[in-house]
């Protein structure tokens, strides 16, 4: 049985795909029903009990792009709370897929420059972290 204690914060792993085609890279927006709704990110997801977070990365792309990546070398890790929860983002270089990304889970899909990041309206963990990711990117 698991103790949990009261002032301890939940921390949830998360992995991000940097996925670039020539010099733009794939951001989506949020659907309307899930939490950060309207707002731009990169895709991925959670890491599900047991998986590595390539394979997690892998499947979430997958899942939300129908494509069947490689996923390359991990380029960030950053730490972030909202309110009660805390999450770890570990954002990975995706270089090779195999299909077109098809819109599935987000709201829309747009290939930009990564500058436009900065005009656009993106969950806090990402704009705290954005000229780390934009140096990646460059």
């Amino acid at each position: 049985m698991a103790i949990v204690h009261k002032n301890k914060k939940l921390w949830i792993p998360v992995v991000a795909g940097l996925l670039k085609r020539g010099k733009q890279i794939l951001v989506g927006q949020r659907p309307e029903n899930h939490s950060l709704a309207g707002q731009w990110e990169f895709p991925g997801g959670k890491i599900e009990l047991g998986e590595s977070p390539e394979y997690a990365l892998a499947r979430e792309l997958k899942e939300e792009l129908d494509i069947e990546a490689e996923i390359g070398e991990l380029k960030l890790a950053i730490t972030h709370s909202y309110e009660d929860v805390g999450i770890v983002i570990l954002y990975y270089e995706v270089s090779y897929w195999k299909g077109e990304p098809k819109n599935i889970h987000h709201h829309s899909l747009e290939w930009i420059y990564p500058e436009e990041l900065r005009s656009r309206t993106i969950p806090e963990a990402n704009r705290k972290a954005l000229d780390r990711i934009l140096n990646i990117l460059s």
